[in-house]
């Protein structure tokens, strides 16, 4: 199990564990995260720390709690689709800035990823 950042509240944290479960189809569109309880206990945290991750999902559209039921993904195809750009515009944005960081240009970067991902091309055909 990853270990928490203390840099980082949990609960964001775990919102962060979630959405990459969805994006990644981990977890589906309309299928049933575990209890808070449950949760909990995978994560050894507070299970209010859960309930606010839930909270905090919900807010953004991520999740929905059916009354009596729990806690699902959502089924809005649409904020899915969101989250997935959210996700990948962050990653670039960091990884960007980091190569920034050690000196690379605009260039020396696209050329790296081009031959970085060039060897995985012929494993998607």
């Amino acid at each position: 199990m990853e270990e928490f950042n203390a840099s980082k509240p949990i609960y964001l944290q775990l919102a962060d564990r979630i959405n990459r479960q969805i994006v990644s189809k981990e977890l589906k569109a309309g299928e049933k995260l575990p209890s808070v309880r449950e949760m909990g206990i995978k994560y050894s945290v507070n299970p209010n720390t859960i309930q606010r991750t839930y909270s905090e999902l919900e807010r953004e559209g991520i999740l929905e709690t059916k009354r009596g039921q729990g806690t699902f993904v959502t089924e809005h195809e649409d904020r899915l689709i969101q989250l997935r750009e959210n996700l990948k515009n962050e990653q670039i944005l960091s990884f960007v800035q980091v190569m920034q960081e050690m000196g690379f240009n605009s260039y020396e970067i696209i050329s790296g990823l081009q031959d970085h991902l060039s060897k995985y091309d012929e494993g998607d055909e």
